[in-house]
């Protein structure tokens, strides 16, 4: 049975624009929401992106990605497989549904998919700290595949 347990608080001053905590005192009064509860959510919500639930053996990498410049993020997210490695990948896929790979073949897959999954990580990583970072994401027809 799992019983719920409060999460620990922390108190913090953050001084504010005349502007902003007016924004911030508009919408908590206007969704009926106390001030601090509002603010802590946009911070929560705006905080970088953590790597916490990725697989173990990549959150160390990921975490690094956050110190890279918008530059090399940039080439991360839009790197893509090389196409002979595609098309590998897409052949050893066909062999798997007609059940005719070797062993050899199946373990080739195995490791092509753990490659394109990697790399998918992190390009959605390096989006996600683009998009923290204050930079437009291109809409999905315009990302490269």
């Amino acid at each position: 049975m799992y019983i719920h347990q409060p999460m620990a608080m922390q108190k913090v001053t953050v001084e504010l624009s005349e502007a902003v905590f007016q924004q911030l005192t508009h919408i908590a009064s206007a969704t009926q929401q106390p001030l601090e509860v509002l603010a802590a959510q946009s911070i929560a919500s705006n905080l970088p992106p953590t790597p916490d639930n990725a697989p173990v053996e990549m959150q160390a990498e990921l975490f690094r990605m956050q110190t890279l410049s918008s530059t090399e993020l940039l080439s991360i997210a839009q790197s893509q497989i090389p196409s002979e490695q595609q098309q590998r990948h897409i052949k050893l896929l066909e062999k798997n549904q007609n059940d005719e790979l070797t062993s050899t073949e199946r373990q080739e897959l195995s490791e092509l998919r753990i490659i394109a999954d990697r790399l998918m990580l992190q390009k959605a990583y390096a989006w996600s700290i683009l998009r923290w970072w204050g930079y437009r994401l291109p809409p999905l027809t315009e990302l490269p595949e």
